[in-house]
């Protein structure tokens, strides 16, 4: 089976990309991640997954957009349902990539961290995956999630400290008391 793995950063990545491949699956992966700011951290994720997929041997398609004012005004009506428009830009890019490259299914490393939203990206991804006319390939990496980041630190890979945009950016600070409502 031929699989293109969306790809959110490569500490979540390396045991998503181990599971898989542990299962005779042939994988590609896939990096789009318009929702995340600012750009230098774009930038350091981007790279970190390039570097990683280089050292594992994994082929990498990747679509670069850094939109942040597009990201934005799809969700500065209600920031606090980003997450719902998140997860559909990501997951359709990915349903429609699988489709244009010709591979059997997708799935995403999203689904190795316990604080997303696993039905909900799940019922967006089999959404997109029926428009696409591809399989969506779920597989609960949650239990993997902290073997992925030890990896990550022996590795020494970039490791991030929120979840992408910028809204949970600002999120991180408040719950450490760094910024006063």
């Amino acid at each position: 089976m031929k699989t293109l793995l969306h790809i959110c950063c490569a500490p979540c990545a390396n045991q998503c990309i181990d599971a898989l491949r542990e299962e005779g699956i042939q994988l590609t992966g896939f990096w789009y991640n318009p929702n995340i700011h600012p750009y230098t951290e774009n930038r350091a994720r981007r790279e970190t997954v390039e570097q990683y997929c280089t050292m594992v041997e994994l082929p990498l398609i990747e679509r670069n957009e850094y939109a942040l004012r597009p990201f934005l005004r799809a969700v500065a009506q209600e920031p606090e349902n980003r997450c719902v428009t998140c997860y559909t830009l990501r997951l359709e890019a990915a349903a429609a990539a699988a489709e244009e490259g010709g591979f059997d299914s997708f799935t995403s490393s999203l689904f190795i961290s316990p604080y997303q939203k696993h039905e909900l990206m799940r019922e967006i991804a089999e959404e997109a995956a029926f428009r696409h006319g591809v399989q969506f390939l779920y597989r609960d990496f949650r239990p993997r999630f902290r073997a992925g980041q030890e990896r990550a630190r022996e590795l020494g890979l970039y490791m991030q400290k929120y979840c992408g945009c910028i809204y949970s950016e600002e999120e991180r600070y408040r719950k450490a008391g760094k910024i006063i409502p």
